[in-house]
């Protein structure tokens, strides 16, 4: 299992190598996708020769240099496969699911399908499942303040102290709308509102959910969301097999955080408790 990208979003990626889990990355600089011959080489480092998985964020760089580097690995003779996660419900329409951005929800993806491939489970049968988890993963996060790029030296974003942006991507693209800043209880309701009409969860459905920070914003506003989300789900009788909250894919420095909600089946809430690293 394969993945890359830019830096500047940790523990992502580095920190998810290790069993049953990510075998290599390729890391590019900050918010930049790391180069061909970087993703190939980890490639073949991540190659045992029964193929590879590579899972790859939505984004354009990434998506490119990712196909020309299993163009060029395919001629060594290792069979690829590449699965691109597209979780981010802020970024396009249901309709346009493809086109959506790749954010926390990949965490849940090198989980599944590490744990898949370290039980020996083919290339195929890895794919298989790791693209149901992908249909069934949706994020939403906000923002309060931009990140600084080093070279940059200035922020990627401007917005005021009292304002919030709904849905405001991990590089600082446009979310779907700004907003003064409001208390946490009924911001949250807002984003399961639209996190919940995103993926139709009913009654008695199993999900895990994540409350990830961007960056600055704390462990304790965290477990404030985390609260309010549970409830929610709750009240419509939706059974939390597992919540995972902290900091799992960051944008620098930024204040904010994202929720993201995995909806299970039998197979999926296997793999992700198996011998859970995440």
């Amino acid at each position: 299992i394969v993945t890359g990208g830019g830096s500047g979003h940790l523990p992502v990626f580095t920190g998810y190598v290790g069993e049953g889990m990510l075998d290599a990355c390729a890391i590019g600089s900050v918010f930049a996708s790391p180069s061909v011959d970087q993703i190939a080489s980890a490639i073949r480092n991540g190659n045992n020769g029964n193929g590879v998985l590579c899972i790859i964020g939505n984004y354009g760089g990434d998506v490119m240099n990712f196909e020309m580097a299993c163009e060029i690995v395919a001629e060594e003779g290792i069979k690829t496969k590449k699965l691109i996660v597209a979780d981010d419900i802020a970024s396009a329409s249901l309709a346009e699911r493809v086109k959506r951005r790749g954010i926390a929800g990949m965490i849940y993806i090198f989980k599944i399908a590490g744990s898949l491939a370290e039980n020996g489970k083919s290339i195929d049968e890895v794919f298989e499942l790791a693209s149901l988890a992908n249909e069934n993963i949706r994020t939403l996060g906000v923002a309060l303040s931009p990140c600084i790029l080093p070279e940059a030296g200035k922020p990627t974003f401007e917005i005021l102290e009292d304002e919030i942006e709904i849905g405001m991507g991990i590089h600082g693209e446009p979310g779907i709308k700004r907003e003064k800043l409001r208390q946490a209880d009924p911001l949250v309701d807002d984003l399961c509102e639209r996190l919940l009409a995103d993926i139709k969860l009913q009654s008695e459905d199993k999900v895990s959910i994540m409350i990830n920070s961007l960056g600055s914003t704390p462990l304790e506003e965290l477990y404030i969301i985390s609260k309010r989300v549970i409830e929610n789900l709750s009240k419509l009788k939706i059974k939390i097999t597992r919540s995972h909250v902290g900091r799992y894919a960051t944008s620098m420095e930024m204040a904010g955080m994202s929720i993201t909600v995995l909806k299970l089946n039998d197979d999926l809430q296997k793999n992700l408790l198996s011998n859970s690293k995440c």
